[in-house]
């Protein structure tokens, strides 16, 4: 924890206090309830889970589609924490499917429901078919399952949104403005919460954890060096949903509060502190070519190359923020987190045109990634998306 702090340029964890001062409400409401986490193996999934394993629920399901992430799950848990007087069990599935609908339907029931599934990465809109399924894994399962969950005496449903729904400039980002939409709608019949999230440092398939796949397979490292980004550990990820679904009211969107000036920080500073991490220089490459060439060399000398650019993708923000100037913000409750206070505002009219559009390119197995875009822009008028014509898969 204290290394991984180090390299995001913090010195303690973020919610200690906080978690401290709500620790015996924490434990009586898991000790005492059931629990579902959807996508419960991915790296917020997995410390979500620790965070309600560690407090003895009287059960907990978990679900997931990587068959290796919930091995590894279930590996570290009974290594780390052990086991728990209730149930705790694991389900390969995935919640789009009629599978899922079943296991629902035939199951106990649960109390608290967190859903932390996503396609969650900027190159996910390069294409319209993996765009579509950006819209079916972020909105169309998250209105399903809450349905579903209701359905069966739910008390509390919990999704994961993202610090990029602020002021939108990627459709990934706006996928998550629009679930926060129907989160909304649903709020009047099933109390519901979020959380904005800063990007979780060295999480699954992030630029972060690919620092370490590079020096496994003695490749250089490259990374922007203007995108700036707030970060939290993987830990500090599962404590702010915990805290969001169980102790946030009806609406209310949680964010960690870091402070612009100090907490953002360029993936460039974080892979040099990285490098010196491991005792390697640091050597700047004028091109990806030449970086590739001189990592043999480079590394007999206790050195390493960084190929470092300008960031010119499709929907890369320089900086990011939890929330806008138009939304009504709680900084008092607690030390280390903001809350976001909504009404159940929504256009009923928009999200039904919204679901049928999808609905009818998905009848016609046609459609194309400008007519989504442009969808979005009717669900969210200030959306700007950034278009580059250039794209995340063609870049070291």
């Amino acid at each position: 924890m204290n290394s991984m702090l180090s390299l995001i340029g913090r010195y303690e964890p973020l919610f200690v206090a906080d978690i401290n001062v709500y620790e015996k409400s924490l434990k009586d409401i898991i000790s005492s309830s059931r629990f579902l986490v959807i996508g419960g193996a991915g790296s917020i999934g997995s410390a979500l889970v620790q965070e309600i394993f560690k407090r003895n629920p009287k059960l907990l399901h978990v679900v997931d589609i990587n068959e290796n992430n919930m091995v590894e799950l279930v590996r570290d848990i009974r290594s780390s924490l052990g086991y728990i007087d209730g149930e705790f069990s694991t389900f390969i599935i995935d919640c789009g499917s009629d599978i899922f609908d079943s296991f629902i339907n035939n199951g106990p029931g649960y109390d608290f429901v967190f859903n932390l599934s996503a396609l969650k990465h900027v190159r996910s809109e390069k294409d319209p078919y993996t765009l579509m399924r950006m819209i079916d894994i972020n909105i169309l399962n998250i209105d399903k399952t809450i349905s579903q969950v209701k359905a069966k005496g739910a008390q509390k449903y919990f999704c994961v949104s993202t610090d990029k729904a602020a002021n939108p400039v990627n459709m990934m980002g706006a996928s998550k403005r629009i679930m926060e939409m129907f989160l909304m709608r649903h709020s009047l019949e099933l109390p519901v919460s979020t959380a904005r999230f800063a990007n979780v440092a060295f999480s699954d398939g992030s630029l972060l954890y690919g620092f370490n796949r590079r020096i496994e397979k003695e490749q250089p490292i490259s990374a922007p060096n203007d995108v700036r980004r707030y970060f939290v550990t993987p830990q500090e990820s599962g404590e702010l949903c915990l805290m969001s679904c169980l102790l946030g009211e009806n609406r209310d969107i949680f964010f960690p509060k870091l402070d612009y000036s100090i907490n953002l920080i360029t993936f460039s500073e974080i892979a040099i502190r990285f490098l010196e991490g491991l005792g390697y220089e640091p050597i700047q490459c004028a091109t990806e070519e030449e970086a590739r060439k001189r990592v043999i060399e480079l590394k007999k000398q206790r050195k390493y190359p960084v190929y470092f650019f300008k960031s010119d993708t499709t929907g890369e923000k320089d900086y990011e923020e939890f929330y806008t100037e138009s939304e009504t913000i709680d900084f008092d409750r607690f030390k280390s987190i903001g809350v976001i206070k909504n009404e159940a505002l929504y256009d009923d009219q928009k999200m039904n045109i919204f679901i049928k559009n999808i609905h009818f390119w998905r009848n016609k197995c046609t459609w194309s990634r400008f007519e989504l875009i442009n969808l979005f822009n009717q669900m969210i008028p200030e959306f700007k998306h950034q278009e580059s014509g250039k794209f995340l898969d063609g870049k070291m």
